[in-house]
């Protein structure tokens, strides 16, 4: 019965973290609630029948009047932050996408739980707004913020040593309001951002720059003075140098230069692959090529920038242009070369669409008056749009976390072949275990990648952390699909799920546990100096084994009834601290991380074994366990003790049976068993003979 209910257990948590319950909006804001927030004038409307918003009136005389649409965050772009658990935002747009108020709901970020507080989280949140959807919003100081006159971006402050958190508030909070703009706003004719079509990789066929030309591959586009003068017309502004209205004002040449028929021309071989070098997956490359009195940067312009004077929409909503400061020679006729030529790069996530046209635009600034000049700007329109035939169309559906697990394939692709090694390893360790030092080699490596790259590269350390996230969606009743944007904790989830069903929880504990791999590591560096740690009777060493169910429990149920209780009570596992913060966090979670390290080698991984409260839920599932992989010999405790004395874990009874419970998988006994120069059985065998059974020899202080 307890393997049965074990059983589901681990299927539930499975199908969990792999999205399957899905059934409900994570949000938690209700009418009553969100009307709190937004008193009169204001009223708040019912909640939307297809989309989890809810409009916001404004009475007008005696007529409502509709002012915006609220909505949370989390129910649009549930972007995991450090602690695996989404930022949840209150977000209000006006029907023009400006944004009404924007508040905090909840957050797990460790850096504002302690040290900086949330003070400075709730301040950055408060200087979106007023700020609108169709302007360029940037974090932090541009290169060329201040230098340049009519600058098309606008610029909120960031946060010091929280800059990662901040930008996934502000994904976040522009994914989401993006999505409702575009549903409920008219935005972008109600495209969704991540059914986009791709740029062809296989289109090349060698192209001179006329050609290029005439397959509007480049396409021009000619400022003329007249056309400029008229555009001021009635503002008072004259241009500063005379001349003739069909003079060239700038003459401006645009090209997608990561299509091959491109830049594959216009580079060399070594340019190309230098470009292609540059750019993440789902990155654009645009070449801009400006001609004439006027360009597209100015005198002060900074390499790596976003230019302040050429500005990029598509459907209205802008996009980010930013120097991708290559140096790179470019096939240009002879009139082009020395000219001003950039190539700008635009991000995966800002969701362009090739298949639509880029509305580029160039602004141009003028100053009225002398004392107090007033700025007047202009823009001029600068269409492109790449040829169809370029072009591959979506065929299924890529948004949500789909693209975050494309962006991070190769990341993914290491983690399954190491996860594969493993398997492979505990399934058949005849080789590993052949000879001591190879199993030490072998055992030291593997640790050395879990900390390293599992732990540290990849934040892949699973956490109780991810457990009580569960519970607490669940209770809630939020889709709990949120896990599927860290793949990385959902692929390591899944392989513990199936390995507890097939050796039990030490796949995990000995072997993917980034802050046990850091114990076991700091361990053999202690021993080296010739600190060993000691061992505790069994009988004490089985109550403090007791000890993390009591923690677990005491977790499990703050997550059910206390929910901001919860986020003080996982801080007992130190992996936030040592793992996801590299120990860049105040002095007392610090000083319990390193603690636990000094523990560690007085009492083997004695977190591990005494107080991990995810060690204990693994313990917990680990019953379910199906094999009793370790062999065993009849003498095995009758009377060879070898393997129970060399256990470092403790886990193996004076009888000789193996407690998988809190077996870590170290392979040491596995390998003693195999042995004929280390198995004491084996070793009689092979003389033919009985074992005799001394005493101890008498130990320091003459005691026995």
């Amino acid at each position: 019965m307890l393997r049965l209910l074990a059983c589901r257990a681990v299927s539930s948590l499975l199908a969990a973290l792999l999205g399957f319950a899905c059934g409900a909006q994570a949000g938690v804001m209700t009418r009553a609630s969100l009307q709190e927030r937004f008193p009169a004038p204001l009223t708040v409307g019912e909640k939307d029948a297809q989309l989890p918003v809810w409009p916001i009136f404004k009475q007008d005389m005696t007529t409502p009047m509709l002012a915006g649409y609220v909505f949370e965050s989390i129910d649009f772009a549930p972007i995991p932050g450090f602690s695996g658990t989404p930022l949840n935002l209150l977000v209000a747009l006006d029907p023009k996408g400006v944004f009404l108020d924007v508040q905090v709901l909840s957050h797990h970020e460790p850096v504002f739980l302690e040290g900086l507080g949330e003070g400075p989280l709730l301040r950055f949140a408060d200087q979106y707004k007023g700020l609108s959807l169709q302007q360029s919003v940037k974090i932090g100081s541009n290169a060329n913020r201040g230098e340049e006159r009519g600058s098309a971006n606008v610029y909120i402050d960031g946060v010091a040593k929280a800059t990662a958190s901040v930008r996934i508030l502000n994904q976040s909070l522009l994914s989401s309001a993006l999505r409702v703009a575009r549903a409920r706003l008219g935005f972008a004719a109600g495209r969704d951002p991540e059914m986009v079509a791709r740029v062809r990789r296989d289109t090349y066929a060698p192209m001179n720059w006329d050609a290029l030309l005439q397959a509007g591959l480049v396409q021009h586009v000619r400022l003329t003075r007249g056309r400029v003068e008229k555009a001021f017309d009635g503002s008072g502004v004259e241009l500063p140098v005379a001349g003739h209205a069909d003079d060239t004002f700038s003459d401006l040449y645009v090209a997608w230069l990561n299509a091959p028929s491109v830049g594959r021309n216009l580079l060399s071989d070594a340019g190309w692959q230098h470009l292609l070098g540059r750019m993440d997956e789902g990155d654009h490359a645009l070449l801009v090529i400006a001609v004439g009195p006027y360009t597209f940067v100015g005198d002060k312009f900074v390499r790596g920038a976003v230019p302040d004077r050429l500005t990029l929409k598509q459907g209205d909503l802008p996009l980010e242009l930013r120097d991708l400061d290559l140096d790179d020679p470019l096939a240009l006729p002879e009139n082009l070369r020395g000219v001003d030529a950039k190539v700008f790069r635009v991000i995966g996530p800002a969701g362009l669409d090739p298949a639509h046209t880029l509305d580029f635009a160039l602004r141009v600034t003028r100053d009225k008056g002398m004392v107090y000049p007033e700025r007047i700007s202009r823009s001029f329109a600068v269409p492109y749009t790449l040829p169809a035939d370029q072009l591959t169309l979506p065929e299924a559906d890529g948004k949500g976390w789909q693209g975050i697990w494309r962006a991070r394939a190769w990341e993914l692709a290491v983690l399954g072949a190491a996860l594969a090694l493993l398997a492979l390893v505990l399934a058949r360790p005849e080789w590993v275990v052949a000879t001591p030092a190879r199993l030490a080699r072998f055992r030291t490596g593997y640790l050395v990648f879990t900390l390293f790259f599992i732990g540290w590269f990849a934040q892949g350390q699973l956490s109780v952390v991810n457990i009580t996230a569960l519970i607490q969606a669940l209770v809630a009743g939020r889709d709990v699909t949120f896990f599927l944007y860290d793949p990385m904790t959902v692929a390591l989830w899944s392989f513990v799920a199936v390995t507890l069903v097939v050796w039990g929880r030490g796949t995990f504990c000995g072997w993917l546990c980034p802050f046990g791999a850091m114990q076991e590591l700091v361990g053999q560096v202690t021993r080296l100096l010739g600190i060993r740690p000691i061992k505790l009777h069994r009988d004490v060493d089985h109550r403090l084994k007791m000890v993390k169910f009591a923690v677990l429990a005491v977790i499990v149920g703050l997550a059910v009834a206390s929910p901001g209780w919860t986020d003080l009570a996982v801080e007992v596992e130190p992996f936030k601290t040592a793992i996801t913060l590299n120990f860049v966090r105040s002095w007392p979670f610090v000083a319990w991380a390193a603690g636990l390290l000094l523990l560690n080698v007085l009492l083997y991984k004695g977190f591990c074994r005494y107080l991990c409260p995810l060690g204990a839920g693994l313990n917990l599932l680990g019953r379910m366990r199906l094999l009793r992989w370790i062999p065993r010999r009849m003498e095995c405790g009758t009377p060879c003790q070898t393997c129970r004395h060399r256990c470092e874990y403790q886990a193996i009874k004076p009888g000789g049976a193996v407690v998988y419970e809190e077996c870590f998988q170290c392979l040491d006994c596995v390998a003693i068993h195999d042995s004929a120069q280390r198995c004491a059985p084996l070793i009689a065998r092979g003389r033919d003979r009985v074992i005799a059974i001394r005493p101890l020899p008498a130990l320091a202080g003459g005691q026995a």
